[in-house]
């Protein structure tokens, strides 16, 4: 079929720019005026709107490599990851991402690197050579990270993680300030006597600790030595964890409030609790900590949780990258600190009176 009603090209190709400005009655220049951004000031509003009809009508776009090549773009930005993508929070983050570069204009090319030093940087080398315009790197877990090689290549941004040499921008989670939040909660219901069960010596825990102190001594509320029980990040460490501070101890010397490393150590502390049959949150107030996916609603009761910002950091490590490609700056190497949300469910409740 030639050009007919529908407005299409000839044969069965791509419509190009020259067609639509065949069928717009313009020049190809004005065509690419339109679609380059430069229409201010040299064509008229109506002149541009026919073009985009003209465009539309033929399902005309522009082609993207070609564009790439002129302003020296690929409009793709790299995200390498170490192990992400057998985290539960993965696809937050990396929905962050990908849907702020695609309102941008852009697409992200994900690379999984398994926690393989060598493959991270192959994967690096790779994008690399296929010209990204700037390249993310995320983690799984908070933690200083060695940055990998050629990095500093181009524009970069670290998300969830922090450079051991403090060379690159970092967005993370303010971790403090969440273990601040989670005290609140519970000294907002008349809770004094409070724990902390789970997590060890990474930043997280370290972090998570000190904000939670920072809200009791503002109150004037002290937490025994005992009753901070580091027992890692699993269900089987706050388990053990509410045993020691639980099992076999008079109710006048337990705490009423526990504050919980992550949402795996709170399910341990319930089923704890479950077992020495103290009510939750009649006798006791837990809460957690990341929102986990598919887990925190679903505890019995459900899980009141300070949740971890993971898409928002998405967002805001493709809109740092993004500005920085935009001007054409290197960001400066600062770190940024993204508060999480509280998620109000059932853990938590007033203070026992007895």
């Amino acid at each position: 079929m030639g050009r007919g009603e529908e407005g299409r090209a000839d044969g069965p190709g791509r419509p190009t720019s020259r067609d639509v400005a065949r069928l717009a009655g313009v020049s190809h220049t004005a065509v690419s005026f339109v679609f380059n951004d430069r229409a201010e000031g040299n064509l008229s509003p109506a002149t541009q709107e026919r073009i985009r009809q003209a465009a539309a009508r033929l399902g005309y776009r522009p082609d993207p490599v070609a564009r790439g090549l002129r302003r020296r773009r690929t409009a793709v930005i790299g995200l390498v990851t170490d192990e992400i993508a057998s985290s539960p929070f993965a696809g937050r983050l990396l929905r962050g991402a990908m849907e702020t570069a695609w309102e941008s204009g852009h697409l992200v090319l994900t690379i999984d690197s398994g926690g393989d030093r060598a493959k991270e940087d192959a994967a690096v080398a790779e994008l690399l050579d296929r010209r990204v315009d700037g390249i993310i790197y995320a983690a799984m877990s908070l933690r200083r990270v060695r940055v990998p090689e050629g990095l500093h290549r181009t524009r970069s941004v670290l998300a969830n993680c922090l450079p051991e040499d403090d060379s690159l921008p970092a967005v993370i989670p303010a971790e403090r300030a969440g273990g601040r939040t989670a005290a609140r909660l519970l000294l907002d219901e008349g809770h004094t006597r409070v724990a902390m069960v789970g997590g060890q010596d990474d930043i997280a825990s370290v972090e998570r600790l000190r904000g939670f102190r920072d809200a009791l001594r503002v109150k004037g509320v002290l937490v025994p030595k005992e009753w901070v029980q580091r027992t890692g990040g699993e269900i089987s460490g706050g388990y053990e964890g509410a045993l020691r501070l639980f099992d076999g101890v008079p109710t006048e010397r337990r705490p009423t409030g526990v504050f919980c490393y992550n949402d795996r150590v709170a399910a341990g502390v319930l089923h704890a609790a479950a077992r020495l049959g103290i009510a939750v949150p009649g006798e006791l107030s837990v809460v957690g900590y990341d929102d986990q996916e598919h887990m925190a609603a679903y505890l019995d009761p459900p899980l009141t949780t300070v949740a971890l910002p993971h898409r928002a950091m998405g967002e805001a490590a493709a809109r740092l990258l993004l500005d920085a490609i935009d001007t054409g700056r290197t960001p400066p190497a600062t770190v940024r600190r993204l508060a999480g949300p509280v998620v109000s469910r059932a853990s938590v409740g007033p203070a026992p009176t007895r």
